[in-house]
């Protein structure tokens, strides 16, 4: 059965730290695309980052580049994102996906959540001013 389960979210003040976890089951996380995305009330599903299965490359969307680092624990098939100087812009419900057999590049994953195959139900993020 596949499953990803997201924890470590919870509430900090700005320029704090909070580090999510994605549990995979069901498939190893070190042959699929790991996507982690945020939604925002009343904003549509946002692209943060993602690493590639094939060599662990490694793409994030501009607004966390330098306080997000994703990372993969092939051991745990666990993948981490390590968020710091954490901003008010940065609340939201995050998500971890899984593709297999990715066909775009990492920035197009990012911009196109449709494209993920399988998804966890999400933890929540909120950083306070």
């Amino acid at each position: 059965q596949v499953q990803l389960v997201e924890s470590g979210g919870g509430s900090v003040q700005a320029g704090g730290s909070l580090r999510l976890s994605c549990a995979a089951s069901g498939f190893t996380v070190e042959y699929y695309a790991i996507g982690w995305f945020r939604q925002a009330p009343g904003k549509e599903r946002e692209g943060v980052a993602c690493i590639m299965s094939s060599d662990g490359s490694i793409e994030y969307v501009d607004s966390v580049k330098g306080r997000f680092t994703i990372s993969r624990d092939n051991a745990k098939n666990i993948v981490y994102l390590q968020m710091n100087d954490l901003k008010s812009e940065d609340t939201a419900l995050y998500y971890c996906a899984a593709e297999d057999r990715p066909k775009v590049p990492m920035a197009l994953m990012l911009a196109s959540p449709n494209g993920m195959d399988w998804w966890g139900r999400g933890t929540q993020v909120t950083v306070s001013a």
